[in-house]
């Protein structure tokens, strides 16, 4: 089966982020395809490339970025949402004239058309949410 995820939580301010994260791995060791994962609302913090959690704490980015890097799984992240908090990537930031960037590769800044498009293509389409 094909399937997406909707992360709609911060990855350290409730557990949306870190069951999305385990149920994205479990999906791919019992041989399904993970397409996409959107975050929205709060979710888009799950991009912060400056997140720096304790060592003794799983470093949530980290896990999305390995996921990526070992399944291809696209992150996409709400652009709307992220401009809202202050995260922008190195286009946005010198679009919006701003000195540096909080999002970078492979997350990338998507609309909700995006969503939409994960929701008609994939078989199942799981929202993780505080």
């Amino acid at each position: 089966m094909r399937y997406a995820i909707v992360v709609l939580g911060g990855p350290y301010s409730h557990q949306a982020s870190h069951s999305g994260l385990r149920f994205a791995k479990a999906l791919i060791a019992r041989g399904h395809q993970l397409e996409a994962v959107f975050f929205y609302h709060d979710g888009v913090y799950n991009a912060a490339r400056l997140a720096a959690p304790p060592q003794d704490e799983p470093h949530l980015v980290d896990g999305w970025v390995e996921l990526h890097h070992q399944h291809n799984v696209r992150l996409d992240v709400c652009i709307a949402a992220s401009l809202r908090r202050g995260l922008l990537d190195e286009g946005e930031a010198q679009r919006h004239g701003k000195q540096g960037h909080s999002v970078e590769a492979p997350f990338e800044l998507t609309g909700l058309g995006q969503l939409i498009d994960l929701g008609l293509s994939c078989d199942r389409l799981v929202t993780f949410a505080p």
